[in-house]
């Protein structure tokens, strides 16, 4: 038996009023989920565990079936992954938004929809412009003789408006606010500061949190002054359209410790990741699965849906796991776009689930087909909420339990109950 997991990011909801009471999947056109549902098992899953934040990087890596006690680093060491930058020992990398403020508040944290090429060209003019001085300010710090590297901080380009900082010597101990969850709140109050730990151990070669959290907040300061006179944001204020006019880093660590799914299930021989979120390849890097590009999938309700489709079906051909991941509902949802989130539902049902199940289904040997969310966006909230998430499984012969359509409610009463963290991966695994 082979095993696809196909994961609408965000795309669980709470009950809204404009839809009579329902939740965005018990309302949006999605047959082939329905069906799933109808002739499979369904469940729910707690995909947070307590006293962590209900991110993607938690609860992608919880579905996966890791102890995020012993793995969990934040995202910026994921991201450096799926990049191809090898963290050193004694690097702490930070994932580093470009997020858009006005008024004196964050407006939104991908800096009205940033695209890959004006964020290159971003990120090139803030190395030049503040990153290369404070690493010579720290080149004299040390005494190294001019010429000498001394690179103290980098900012390395990623996809669209998610980015990378990387702080030599710096420290994990800060407190840092993801943007998606303050929109339309004032930043200033929301700057990086330490851990209250009083008894925290100094970690020798290493920035106090302190330090760490001066660094970056010069750098949020210094970036917003540097962007405003850009002329790509020059542009687009003369347009009307929202400045990507501040960097904003959080969710920083060290180089993590994660075995590969191959060690921890040895049903899986091989595997592969599709996602255009550097996230969810830095996952799929520790996991030990192929990393699949695809043209054209951008993160965004505008993605390759039918390209994803298309590399998932010849994946499984050639490996026994497949962790498919799809980006849109999430955004939508950050968004506040009702109708654009119940369009990304819609999408993900019949360009990519649809297709996959047909042909699947063509084929001797039998493919375990599973659909869930990481975690719920509202729209009406706009932030990520770590209540159970609903997920369905279905393969060729499975008796059917008595949920008849796949959302929040329905799987309440799925045969599989409340399963917490890693026993989704393990129930799944036992299906061969």
């Amino acid at each position: 038996m082979k095993h696809i997991i196909i994961l609408g990011d965000g795309m669980a909801d709470l009950p809204v009023e404009r839809l009579g009471g329902k939740t965005l999947l018990q309302y949006a056109e999605k047959p082939m989920m329905d069906q799933l549902a109808h002739e499979g098992r369904c469940g729910r899953l707690i995909t947070v565990p307590e006293g962590f934040p209900p991110g993607s990087e938690v609860a992608n890596t919880a579905i996966l079936g890791y102890d995020l006690n012993k793995v969990y680093e934040g995202r910026g060491p994921l991201e450096a992954a799926s990049i191809g930058y090898e963290m050193a020992d004694d690097d702490m990398a930070i994932r580093c938004n470009i997020i858009t403020l006005e008024d004196g508040k964050i407006i939104t944290h991908n800096g009205g929809n940033l695209e890959t090429k004006d964020a290159r060209v971003l990120i090139d003019y803030l190395n030049e412009t503040m990153v290369k001085p404070i690493n010579e300010r720290e080149r004299l710090r040390v005494g190294a003789p001019a010429g000498m590297g001394c690179e103290r901080v980098k900012l390395i380009t990623g996809i669209q408006y998610r980015h990378l900082l990387v702080i030599k010597g710096g420290s994990k101990h800060i407190v840092c606010a993801p943007p998606h969850d303050h929109p339309n709140e004032p930043w200033r109050p929301l700057l990086v500061r330490p851990v209250d730990c009083a008894n925290c151990a100094v970690e020798p070669g290493r920035l106090t949190p302190q330090e760490t959290a001066d660094l970056i907040n010069e750098m949020i300061l210094r970036s917003q002054e540097l962007l405003a006179r850009h002329p790509f944001n020059i542009e687009r204020a003369k347009r009307g359209e929202r400045q990507a006019n501040s960097i904003w880093p959080w969710s920083g660590g060290y180089r993590p410790s994660m075995q590969t799914l191959m060690e921890q299930y040895p049903q899986v021989k091989s595997g592969a990741v599709i996602s255009a979120v550097d996230l969810i390849r830095g996952i799929g890097h520790y996991a030990g699965l192929r990393i699949i590009e695809v043209e054209g999938a951008t993160g965004l309700a505008n993605t390759n849906y039918e390209g994803k489709a298309q590399a998932a079906i010849e994946a499984l051909r050639q490996d026994d796991f497949v962790f498919v991941h799809v980006e849109a509902s999430d955004e939508a949802g950050h968004d506040g776009d009702l109708e654009l989130k119940l369009r990304t539902i819609a999408y993900l049902d019949q360009r990519l689930i649809a297709p996959i199940y047909k042909e699947v289904t063509t084929w001797q040997e039998p493919v375990c087909i599973a659909v869930l969310p990481d975690h719920l966006t509202p729209v009406e909230m706009r932030i990520h909420v770590g209540q159970p998430v609903p997920f369905l499984i279905w393969y060729p012969g499975i008796e059917p339990d008595e949920v008849q359509q796949y959302d929040e409610v329905s799987c309440v009463s799925g045969s599989y109950g409340l399963l917490k963290l890693n026993q989704f991966m393990q129930e799944l695994m036992k299906i061969e």
